[in-house]
């Protein structure tokens, strides 16, 4: 492969429901959209990497035979092979390597998680090795090197959703498993709501509350089990919790059968439109008045999208900024024109595969 290109292009996401809920081993709803992370990959004769990071105006260079320290935290492109060395990669080809993308960053949209996977896969589609090249294990693997190697405490979502490719129900309860559901879907319209957003802090606050509520329900239910336990069940315990750890558990409960409608309405090739953009609209109203991770910019997206012609939308990602999208068949161009006059960039998205690898001889 010494005197071929190889160009890696990896999705990033929306997800459709179980928002805030994979982190708990909850099942997601989730499907790649073609708006990508890509590497371009030029052989080099010596055992070192060279890396461009147009967009975001960053550079690496570092000898890919010895473990890598890192530079500062989500050092993903070092610490994912950091992981495939520790599996046994042996890199005996390395490559100058320009990285830029159309997947907002820092947006909810899972740029980090695309370009996680977009780097195993380049490194495993340019070595000699033993190792799987499935999608699931560059999944796994992509999750190990941003999130557990960070002691971050996102899910395991946006990198299945990036590697295997299609509409996912993931359940991300161990042992993971991923069905593909048959929906024909489409007609999404991105919206960048142009203010930054915290992922971590977001996260963190999220999960601390909810493992809150959680912790009296185990203590209470001897049988509780967050993935089953009916919410009218769980639900003469609420007032036994603090104020906001009631409001988001309940929320959790309300969004968790959520996903369970949808999964059933998506299990067929066509559907009522209709009906799965009343879905997406009761999901975001529960992260934004229960779970409390929307944001007024976001909010005023989701509106104007909807007196557009939009069937549904909700916001994309951690929240508190960054991301939402709108389902709106038959209305993409009118969706986006009503998102740019709100004061957001709305992309007309569709949904396309997983990651993928192209070589060329340039």
């Amino acid at each position: 492969m010494m005197a071929e290109r190889v160009i890696v292009s990896a999705p990033g996401r929306i997800c459709l429901f179980g928002e805030h809920q994979d982190f708990l081993g909850l099942p997601v709803i989730a499907c790649p959209i073609d708006l990508d992370i890509r590497i371009t990959a030029t052989p080099r004769a010596d055992s070192s990497f060279h890396i461009e990071m147009a967009d975001i105006g960053e550079t690496d260079e570092f000898d890919a035979t010895a473990p890598l320290a890192y530079r500062h935290e989500r050092d993903y492109v070092r610490s994912a092979t950091n992981i495939l060395r520790r599996q046994g990669l042996q890199i005996t080809r390395c490559y100058d390597c320009t990285i830029n993308g159309t997947i907002p960053i820092n947006a909810g949209a899972a740029s980090s998680s695309a370009l996680t996977v977009a780097w195993i896969t380049l490194l495993l589609n340019t070595q000699d090795h033993g190792l799987p090249m499935r999608p699931v294990d560059i999944a796994s693997w992509a999750y190990e090197a941003e999130v557990v190697e960070f002691d971050e405490p996102g899910g395991m979502m946006d990198h299945y959703t990036s590697a295997l490719g299609g509409l996912l129900y993931i359940e991300t309860n161990p042992p993971i498993s991923v069905q593909q559901l048959p929906a024909e879907l489409d007609s999404f319209v991105v919206g960048e709501s142009l203010v930054p957003k915290e992922t971590t802090a977001v996260l963190r606050e999220s999960r601390q509350a909810v493992a809150e509520g959680l912790d009296i329900l185990r203590r209470r239910l001897s049988d509780f089990d967050f993935r089953t336990t009916p919410r009218e069940q769980a639900q003469p315990l609420f007032s036994e919790m603090r104020a906001e750890v009631r409001r988001r558990i309940k929320a959790q409960f309300i969004n968790r059968d959520l996903c369970q409608q949808a999964r059933q309405l998506l299990s067929q090739p066509t559907f009522d439109q209709e009906q799965l953009g009343e879905l997406l609209l009761e999901h975001q109203r529960q992260l934004r008045d229960g779970i409390g991770v929307s944001h007024p910019k976001l909010d005023t997206l989701i509106e104007a999208s909807r007196q557009a012609g939009a069937l549904g939308g909700k916001l994309n990602g951690s929240g508190g900024g960054g991301t939402m999208f709108a389902y709106a068949p038959d209305r993409q161009q009118e969706v986006k024109e009503a998102i740019d006059a709100a004061g957001g960039r709305g992309q007309i998205v569709s949904v396309r595969g997983g990651v993928s690898v192209t070589v060329d001889g340039a």
